[in-house]
C-alpha cells in the first residue's frame, strides 16, 4: 500500500499523463463476485486506519483526525465519481473495495471488518493508487479480477489463472477501444 502510493504519486509528477489505470486481482465479500469475475472498483477505504479503543475500533473520521469528506475522501471513501468513458468499463459489476495490508483469512477479523465498512472486495493497494489519482487530478479506473473468495486460507479454491485471464481480456478490450 505505502509502496503503491509513494510510486504513483512519483510517476505522477513527473509526466503528464490523460489517463492511470491499476490493474490486479482482489479477493471476494460476495458470493455473487465469483473467481474469475472482472469488477470495476468505483470506491475504495481503507478500514485499518484508525485506532483500538478495548475491543471497539475508531475510524479517522471517529477520531476526528479527518472529515467524512474532507479531500480526497467523499462520504469517508476514495470515490471514483468520474471514471472514464469506455464500454469496456461499463460491462464491468461496480464494487466497493478496502485496501489491507493483511489480507483476511480469519473468520473473526473478517465478520468484524464486514460488519464496520461496506465491501465486496479487498486488495492490499487500490485505495492508495485512488489516493494518488485523486490528490493529482487524474482520471483513472481501478480494474480487479477476483482470484478467491475472501475465508481461511484455502489455496485449493484460488482461480487465479483464470482471474488473470478475464483481468487481460477487459484490459486488452479497454486498450483497444479507448
Amino acid at each position: 500500500m505505502v509502496a503503491t502510493a509513494v510510486w504513483s504519486s512519483r510517476r505522477l509528477v513527473q509526466e503528464p499523463y490523460d489517463l492511470a489505470l491499476n490493474l490486479g486481482l482482489c479477493g471476494s465479500f460476495r458470493s455473487s463476485l465469483s473467481p474469475g469475475t472482472v469488477v470495476h472498483v468505483v470506491s475504495d477505504s481503507l478500514p485499518e486506519l484508525g485506532a483500538e479503543d478495548g475491543d471497539a475500533f475508531l475510524s479517522l473520521q471517529q477520531l476526528k483526525l479527518i472529515e467524512d469528506d474532507e479531500s480526497p475522501f467523499s462520504g469517508g471513501r476514495l470515490v471514483n465519481s468520474s471514471p472514464p468513458g469506455s464500454a469496456a468499463l461499463a460491462r464491468l459489476p461496480a464494487a466497493h473495495g478496502i485496501t489491507v495490508n493483511t489480507v483476511h483469512g480469519n473468520e473473526r477479523s473478517i465478520a468484524a471488518v464486514v460488519g464496520r465498512v461496506d465491501a465486496d472486495v479487498e486488495s492490499m493497494e487500490g485505495a492508495a493508487f485512488m489516493y494518488a489519482c485523486l490528490v493529482h487530478g487524474l482520471p483513472f479506473a481501478q480494474i480487479r479480477a477476483v482470484s478467491n473468495r475472501v475465508e481461511r486460507r484455502n489455496r485449493d479454491a484460488w482461480r487465479i489463472p483464470q482471474a488473470v485471464a478475464g483481468l487481460c481480456e477487459v484490459a486488452q478490450d479497454f486498450l483497444e477501444h479507448a
